[in-house]
């Protein structure tokens, strides 16, 4: 192999790109180093395994190793790429047959995050999970199945098998009362997913609402509605410590010196991209610590691409990278470098932070830019507006409150951001606000997109064209 693809990560950005390579250029060697097992997994649904929605873990797999192979990549599980040479072309590569070097043609750095928990003592403790892999979510299962009903086969796998700390824990009590500190998109599923196997569930968040990257109006409407659901909400309250006897939790220690005692904890404070792999090369990093690319997902150093968790992207609204970590850009952009690798140059797109969460029985979207402050930084005068509409016409059965906040720039009436909030297909109508952002839309503009209408889907005035003509109406 003279001038093969090699891909560092077998997940959603890396075998996006091998498999598109592949695809667009036939003849092209293509090889993907994963340092674990698992491959091609889908990360956002590993709440629902734990809750037991998704039953197995095969179920969250996209790809099996033998579909991989069957498509001409050469994928290498248990093979961690240690180094990069980009003067030489080479990475260094260890596994259990020992270590070597790899020439490359062109390179993809699709490495990923890794969940956080440093800021908080205590956080290695027995019982203190986070949630970042399928082994992470199969441990977590474990420890919530009673001893007598656990039988690792029950959790699945297909060719990979969770690892030995799954066991340990199967053999353990299940807890009674956990602690779930962060209530971002992790903390809120993992909250319905803990009170479905009937735990007492405290989530703490260090701001005044939880998922607040989503804004004010959602954080208030979902605190009310986690409260309702029986989940102890404790809000402006930082966890700085977890407490410990004979190595396991006992208790969550706050800034505020308030304790609760706990059996289990659950950190899900945020993630940080795995971008060491390139510290000794002059590949160049973003602001965020992510890797810097441009347009087409190539890095400061020709022929070193970075897509997916590790890498920066363009900011549909800012125009000025950012670091969003989420699983549709993961895909776009490794399918976008496969091509481009390949011969057919293809950008990877922008992003606009576009994300939903569900929480319990409500649903919650948001895009674009909806903090006033990181608005006015990025040159705009924002002005924001929050409506209540229904989300279907008012007389048929089924329709519920929605409530929507848009913000647009004062001057020219450019849409900046939306989020949505509601019990009946809410999350969803996000997509219209991204679409908008994407194509620079004003509100005005937005306000007269034809949108669906028919009683069992929508009221004739969409909630988010309400929201677009109230806010317009405030506009110069």
């Amino acid at each position: 192999m003279s001038d093969p693809f090699v891909v560092v990560g077998g997940d959603a950005a890396g075998l996006s790109a091998a498999s598109k390579c592949r695809r667009t250029a036939p003849d092209r060697d293509v090889v993907v180093f994963e340092k674990g097992q698992w491959i091609s997994y889908a990360h956002c649904g590993t709440p629902y395994f734990v809750k037991g929605e998704v039953e197995r873990l095969e179920h969250l797999l996209s790809l099996s190793p033998a579909a991989v192979e069957e498509r001409g990549i050469d994928l290498r599980r248990g093979h961690e790429v240690v180094a990069v040479d980009t003067d030489a072309r080479t990475v260094t590569v260890e596994s259990a047959d020992g270590r070597f070097e790899q020439p490359y043609g062109d390179l993809l750095v699709a490495t990923g995050a890794r969940a956080i928990s440093d800021p908080i003592d205590g956080a290695s403790l027995d019982s203190v999970f986070t949630l970042h892999g399928l082994d992470h979510a199969a441990a977590i299962r474990s420890y919530l199945t009673p001893p007598e009903e656990f039988d690792p086969a029950d959790l699945g796998g297909g060719e990979a098998r969770p690892n030995a700390v799954v066991e340990r824990y199967g053999a353990m009590t299940p807890p009674e009362t956990v602690a779930v500190v962060g209530a971002g998109y992790v903390g809120v599923e993992m909250a319905e997913a803990f009170e479905a196997w009937d735990l007492d569930v405290h989530l703490f968040q260090r701001t005044g609402y939880p998922v607040p990257g989503f804004g004010d109006a959602v954080g208030e409407t979902v605190a009310e509605h986690l409260r309702e659901t029986g989940v102890t909400l404790h809000l402006d309250e930082e966890v700085v410590e977890l407490r410990g006897e004979d190595g396991h939790v006992s208790a969550v220690v706050c800034e505020s010196g308030s304790t609760l005692d706990v059996d289990a904890a659950l950190v899900g404070i945020g993630i940080r991209p795995n971008a060491e792999l390139l510290d000794e090369t002059p590949v160049e990093r973003g602001a965020s610590g992510a890797i810097a690319t441009d347009s087409h997902g190539r890095t400061s150093v020709e022929g070193v691409y970075a897509a997916g968790d590790v890498a920066e992207m363009k900011h549909a609204v800012t125009g000025e990278p950012t670091w969003d970590p989420l699983g549709l850009p993961a895909n776009r952009a490794g399918r976008a470098i496969g091509a481009t690798v390949g011969g057919d140059p293809t950008p990877v797109g922008d992003v606009a932070g576009t994300a939903m969460v569900k929480a319990f029985d409500l649903e919650a979207g948001r895009a674009g830019l909806l903090d006033e402050e990181r608005a006015r930084d990025a040159g705009f005068d924002p002005v924001s507006k929050t409506i209540t509409a229904g989300s279907r016409s008012g007389y048929y059965p089924g329709a519920a409150e929605t409530t929507v906040t848009l913000t647009a720039d004062r001057e020219t009436g450019r849409l900046l951001g939306g989020s949505i909030v509601g019990a009946d297909r809410a999350a969803i109508r996000i997509d219209t606000v991204a679409t908008a952002l994407g194509a620079e839309l004003t509100v005005a503009e937005l306000e007269r997109q034809d949108l669906g209408y028919a009683p069992p889907f929508s009221p004739v005035w969409d909630p988010v064209l309400v929201a677009a003509k109230v806010l317009n109406g405030t506009l110069p």
